[in-house]
C-alpha cells in the first residue's frame, strides 16, 4: 500500500446540538493546530449523520455536554477539556500513533476548509475558482479536492461564498479565518460576494478584457521595460478589484485557457446541482 493509499486519521470539529458552540478565538486557534499537525479537518455546527470517509477513521471533538457516543472501528469520539487547543492536538496525534494511521505531512501554508454546518452546496466556488481546488463527491456536494493547487494568501473563493463558510486559518482577519461570523461580517463580505456589482457580471470577462488591451499596448511598446511595468500595473489594479494578490493574477492562464477552465468548472457545478436536485426528488418520492 502507498502512502497515498494509506488509511488516515481525520478530524471533524463539531460545535451541533449537545455540544456547548467554540469562541472565535478558540476555534481558530485549534483549526490552526490540528492542520500544523497534518490532520485534515471539517466543521460542523449543525445535527446530521456523521460518517467516516473511504480509508479513514474520523475522529469527532467538541465540547460535548454529556457523554459523547460510542465509539465505533471508524468514528471515535474527544470531549474538549481545557483552554488549551495544544491538548486536544495532542491527543489526535496519540489516537493515531495508537491507531497506526499515517501521517500525511505537515500543513501545506494555505488551502480552504469549509465549514459544512454554513455551506449550503451552491457551487459558485467550484464554478469560481481556476485552479481546480474543488470538487464534487460522489454523493454530489462540494468538497477540497486538490489542495495543493491553492495559491497561498489568495481568499478569493471565501469571498465569493455566499455564506461565508469557506475559511482559510491563516489569513489575517476574520471572519475569513474561522472566527465568528456576525452581522458586520456579513455585510462586509456581501459587498466582495455581489460580483455582479463589482465586475459588470462576468470575473473572467474582466480580465479576458484587461488581457487584451494589455497585449495590444504591448505589442505597440518598444521598451521593454516600460512594458513590463505596464503589464504589472494591469495585474495590480485587477488584483485590487478582487482582492487577490499580484503575483497570483501573474500565475494566471492565457484569456484561452481562462475561458476553458471557466467553462469546465460552471459546467460541473451546474452537473453537481442537477444530481443535488435529482436525488433529493428521489427522497420525495420516496
Amino acid at each position: 500500500m502507498s502512502r497515498l493509499s494509506a488509511p488516515i486519521l481525520r478530524v471533524l470539529l463539531y460545535e451541533g446540538p449537545g455540544s456547548s458552540p467554540l469562541s472565535g478565538e478558540f476555534r481558530g486557534a485549534l483549526l490552526h493546530t490540528l492542520l500544523e499537525r497534518g490532520f485534515p479537518v471539517s466543521c460542523v455546527r449543525s445535527a446530521g449523520p456523521i460518517d467516516a470517509a473511504a480509508r479513514s477513521v474520523l475522529l469527532v471533538i467538541g465540547d460535548f455536554v454529556n457523554n459523547p457516543p460510542a465509539a465505533t472501528s471508524q468514528v471515535r469520539f474527544q470531549r474538549l477539556e481545557g483552554p488549551d487547543p495544544a491538548h486536544a492536538a495532542e491527543r489526535a496525534d496519540q489516537l493515531r500513533n495508537e491507531l497506526g494511521l499515517e501521517r500525511p505531512g505537515t500543513w501545506k501554508p494555505w488551502f480552504p476548509v469549509i465549514d459544512f454546518a454554513r455551506c449550503t452546496n451552491c457551487m459558485q466556488c467550484l464554478s469560481f475558482c481556476l485552479f481546480d481546488v474543488y470538487g464534487v463527491s460522489a454523493t454530489g456536494g462540494i468538497e477540497v479536492r486538490n489542495q495543493d493547487n491553492c495559491k497561498t494568501e489568495c481568499p478569493a473563493c471565501s469571498r465569493v461564498c455566499p455564506e461565508v463558510a469557506i475559511m482559510f486559518p491563516k489569513y489575517r482577519h476574520g471572519p475569513i479565518n474561522g472566527d465568528d461570523v456576525n452581522s458586520d461580517d456579513l455585510r462586509r463580505e456581501a459587498m466582495k460576494v455581489d460580483i455582479s456589482a463589482l465586475l459588470g457580471g462576468d470575473i473572467y470577462a474582466l480580465l479576458r478584457d484587461r488581457s487584451a488591451k494589455a497585449k495590444s499596448r504591448f505589442s505597440k511598446e518598444r521598451d521593454d521595460e516600460r512594458a513590463l511595468k505596464e503589464r504589472q500595473n494591469c495585474l495590480v489594479k485587477a488584483g485590487q478589484a478582487m482582492g487577490v494578490p499580484a503575483e497570483v493574477m501573474a500565475s494566471l492562464p492565457s484569456p484561452e485557457e481562462i475561458r476553458v477552465r471557466a467553462e469546465m468548472a460552471q459546467a460541473r457545478a451546474r452537473e453537481a446541482l442537477e444530481l443535488q436536485a435529482t436525488r433529493r426528488t428521489g427522497e420525495n418520492a420516496s
